[in-house]
């Protein structure tokens, strides 16, 4: 089978290269990065010149892109996939996305007899290039199983949550709520450092008690060794937040506690930390109080 992959950054990269280390697929990429191009290659797939070219060549066509802006140009843009990939064909997205527009992305496929699977992935780039990531699907049910395997070859967990659009609400709600918990680690460490509690041991009390989270522990290890190198930028972090505050407009759920984060978050790119970790709405702690929590 000839599989295309689009957007080979950060997250499509890692993954991308699992599929070329662990199926016998013919893998043919495209990204305006060419040493993100390269690291593919290197490992045997072929590139291709365009998203037309890399959609109009395959069977499965996958893309991992930042923003739904760029999905939308990528996917039903005059020269993308839409217009680009055969009939009977399988797009698959991993790309975050509001569910609104993972179904309108569908609609367009389905007019051009394009079968489609959402699926965006949860872990970050360790588990995008270890192949523990997790994928929350959403598509048809025939459609799920026929691409099943291709999916675990990049995977630790795959979870077929429904039609199209759930998958996005459940990568939505998954993120805001390990935001959210990020947030209130932030706050936690930081009480912790005015304290004077020594911070190495508070944080081994954590890690074994009931305040331990996934949020936690990036927040943790990025915190406490002042240490902000993005593995997943506060602008995406900004962007999957605002989305899924949308989703919970739409639904009528009142906000206690995202839309603080949201405020967190602002600052912090205010202050110029967007392109740093999504760690770093801790440092608006730091400069407000005057701390550094570094142990």
């Amino acid at each position: 089978m000839k599989v295309g992959f689009i957007g080979v950054g950060n997250m499509g990269g890692p993954m991308c290269r699992n599929i070329i280390r662990n199926t016998n697929h013919e893998v043919i990429v495209f990204d305006l990065n060419a040493d993100a191009v390269k690291a593919c290659t290197d490992l045997g797939a072929t590139s291709g010149s365009s998203v037309a070219d890399v959609a109009s060549r395959c069977d499965v066509v996958i893309t991992s892109l930042p923003i739904p802006k760029v999905v939308e140009e990528v996917t039903l843009g005059a020269n993308g996939i839409a217009a680009s990939a055969k009939p009977g064909s399988t797009f698959i997205d991993l790309s975050t996305n509001s569910p609104a527009t993972a179904r309108r992305v569908h609609e367009g496929m389905k007019a051009k007899g394009i079968h489609m699977l959402e699926a965006p992935v949860s872990g970050g780039v360790v588990r995008a290039t270890d192949g523990t990531i997790v994928i929350m699907v959403g598509g048809d049910d025939k459609v799920f199983e026929q691409q099943l395997p291709l999916l675990k070859s990049f995977s630790g967990e795959v979870v077929h949550v429904g039609d199209i659009g759930m998958g996005s609400t459940a990568k939505l709600i998954n993120n805001m709520l390990a935001f959210c918990n990020a947030a209130a680690a932030a706050e936690a460490l930081m009480m912790g450092k005015k304290s004077g509690i020594d911070m190495k041991k508070l944080d081994a009390v954590i890690r074994n008690a009931s305040g331990m989270s996934a949020g936690y522990a990036n927040m943790a290890s990025k915190a406490l060794a002042g240490n902000y190198a993005p593995s997943f930028a506060l602008d995406l972090a900004h962007k999957d937040l605002r989305l899924a505050l949308e989703m919970a407009d739409e639904l009528g759920v009142p906000g206690m506690i995202a839309p603080q984060v949201m405020s967190l978050m602002r600052m912090a790119r205010g202050m110029g930390m967007g392109g740093d970790d999504s760690a770093s709405v801790m440092r608006v702690y730091e400069k407000a109080l005057g701390t550094d929590v570094r142990a």
